[in-house]
């Protein structure tokens, strides 16, 4: 199923701001060599999270869901001087690849990957957060947002992707566990009145929410 205008998709990569050096070479490098190229984080929406973090000037922002580290140095640019940023990845070959390009940040040492599973690692960091993005596997989502939610601080703000899933929750049978695991986190978001939240058709769906 078509969600975005090509057209207006080509414009918008036209109009917004290049990538710096950096994540340029991410996104070819891993457009080029991974076989799951598709999860990288577009080149719009990679800006929509710089622009975001920057706006927030975090302290503290948690990613689950690290993969080649493209959205981790999007992120990172909003830090504070002496902000941190934690990213957690379960694929060793991916956070291989992710510490790789985090050494050639100039947020290196800003910068903490961890391997393994979200959910035990989340509770071992002992923090609060200022931004959170969830993009990681899709089955596991309402599990991590009942998990950080409590852990977001005020005036925080919870970014999570792939909220569309390539169209498929707008398909009256909805097929597939990833597709019907982010049906389900989508219905139990809307039904979470303790959040303000908004959808924005970027690529594949980001949710924003915050607390009231």
């Amino acid at each position: 199923m078509i969600i975005t205008n090509s057209l207006a998709e080509k414009y918008a990569e036209w109009l917004t701001n290049n990538d710096d050096e950096l994540l340029t070479q991410i996104h070819q490098s891993t457009s080029q060599n991974h076989a799951h190229a598709h999860m990288l984080s577009g080149h719009v929406q990679g800006m929509l999270l710089t622009f975001m973090s920057t706006l927030l000037n975090p302290h503290n922002i948690l990613e689950i869901g690290t993969f080649t580290g493209y959205s981790a140095l999007c992120l990172a640019k909003g830090l504070t001087v002496d902000g941190q940023l934690h990213t957690i990845e379960i694929r060793e070959e991916d956070a291989r690849i992710a510490q790789e390009n985090f050494n050639k940040s100039q947020y290196s040492k800003q910068l903490f990957l961890h391997i393994g599973n979200a959910l035990e690692i989340i509770p071992t960091l002992n923090k609060t957060w200022d931004l959170i993005f969830i993009d990681a596997d899709k089955t596991g989502y309402i599990k991590y947002y009942e998990m950080v939610l409590p852990l977001l601080n005020k005036n925080g703000l919870i970014i999570v992707d792939n909220i569309l899933f390539h169209g498929q929750v707008l398909e009256e049978d909805i097929k597939g566990k990833n597709a019907i695991a982010i049906d389900n986190f989508n219905k139990h978001i809307a039904q979470d009145t303790s959040v303000n939240k908004v959808l924005l058709t970027v690529r594949d769906g980001l949710l924003f929410i915050k607390k009231k």
